[in-house]
């Protein structure tokens, strides 16, 4: 069973050419040599891109075969979460198009469609196809994993620990453990969970997609609970799997900033600037080292000009990004704030409370703080660095 990592753990649906698409009203880039080289593309070096590449030719010569579309929209996905690549998401929604608005769409579709919401983090709409579809089909595991992974993205804690217990003897116990361990470790249960979930690690192997998930899970629990030697072997077993999860790289750096480890970074990112959480967390590693200003500087302006980009589009998949970029690397507290503020009203992951505290911290906002002090104490949440975060501001 493929394992659709959750809304932040961040499938994030921009526009088809965020990376690459020039500002409005710019004038085209003509080569002056027909030998520079304007991209690589990537399935050139990767069968499976390529093999996707070949679906889409068949998919486009029968656009109505749900039967052809399917392993499409599956396959741009696993590669929009493994590369980061968001043209990848535009591809799984172009060939789910005869079905994206249909309301007697086959499950299949509707899981899909449910999936591709969340990544644009549409929420509410993801779960208005989700709902109707597990009302129908009861035992629809994926269906039943993907709703969890939003309600835990919603702060839904109870109703998404609800979701995972269903699972029980559909799938298999590292899905139930991890499923669970997300939302129980979001709400008072993090050594419960953390221990459940490394428990069944050691001593049942599985797919090596489901054991990377598990292991990248049981890293970050263990960062939140402050045991960084646990967490630290976790992230190192699931880089072991799957070194080019984007989601992965993604945490491990944030792991590696947190633990003031900014030129382990540089390797780890340094190919991955075409994906702009990335590029973001490759800019704050280069910021803390003076022989990287140069290459700062040229990345600095870069994420300026993609998340200007963004919002000329109305595209606020990154506002949780753009945020941290606003406060760290551009000093803008107030514009920081704005910003964690609007991200925290769609999205309550503990990386988005820790931009709304250091964010209000800065812009010395009290009712900000408030908002993070009440959900911390109603939830009992257990989070390092986002408590040591409120602990500056006592």
């Amino acid at each position: 069973m493929a394992i659709l990592k959750p809304g932040r753990r961040n499938l994030a649906l921009a526009a088809v050419c965020l990376m690459l698409c020039a500002s409005a009203g710019a004038t085209p880039y003509v080569p002056a040599d027909d030998r520079i080289v304007l991209e690589r593309l990537p399935e050139k070096g990767d069968p499976a891109l390529a093999h996707l590449k070949r679906m889409r030719a068949e998919l486009a010569a029968n656009p109505r075969d749900l039967d052809i579309a399917v392993p499409v929209v599956r396959r741009a996905l696993e590669a929009a979460r493994t590369l980061g690549d968001p043209r990848f998401l535009g591809e799984a929604q172009a060939a789910l198009a005869p079905w994206w608005k249909a309301a007697d769409a086959p499950p299949i579709a509707v899981l899909l469609r449910a999936t591709l919401k969340q990544s644009e983090h549409d929420f509410a709409g993801s779960l208005a196809d989700l709902d109707p579809l597990l009302e129908a089909n009861p035992a629809m595991a994926q269906a039943r994993l993907t709703r969890a992974t939003v309600l835990t993205v919603l702060g839904r804690y109870a109703d998404a620990r609800r979701d995972c217990a269903s699972l029980a003897g559909r799938v298999a116990p590292v899905v139930v453990i991890g499923c669970e361990a997300g939302p129980a470790s979001l709400s008072g249960e993090a050594r419960a969970a953390y221990d459940a979930l490394a428990g069944i690690l050691a001593r049942q192997d599985a797919d090596p997609g489901v054991r990377e998930w598990a292991q990248t899970l049981a890293a970050e629990i263990a960062a939140r609970r402050g045991d960084f030697t646990a967490a630290e072997a976790h992230f190192r077993a699931a880089r072991a799997l799957d070194p080019r999860d984007a989601y992965l790289k993604g945490a491990y750096a944030d792991f590696l900033l947190d633990r003031d480890r900014p030129r382990d970074v540089l390797p780890l990112l340094r190919d991955d600037t075409r994906n702009d959480t990335l590029l973001l967390r490759l800019a704050l590693a280069e910021r803390r080292l003076p022989d990287q200003r140069g290459i700062f500087t040229e990345h600095r302006s870069d994420l300026a000009a993609r998340f200007d980009a963004a919002r000329r589009r109305g595209d606020s998949v990154h506002r949780r990004e753009e945020a941290q970029f606003r406060l760290v690397i551009e000093g803008d507290a107030h514009a920081a704030l704005a910003l964690a503020r609007e991200n925290w009203a769609v999205q309550r992951e503990p990386a988005d409370l820790r931009i709304l505290i250091e964010a209000a911290r800065a812009a010395g906002d009290a009712a900000a703080l408030k908002i993070a002090t009440d959900w911390i104490a109603a939830h009992h949440l257990e989070d390092a660095a986002v408590l040591a975060g409120l602990q500056v501001v006592r």
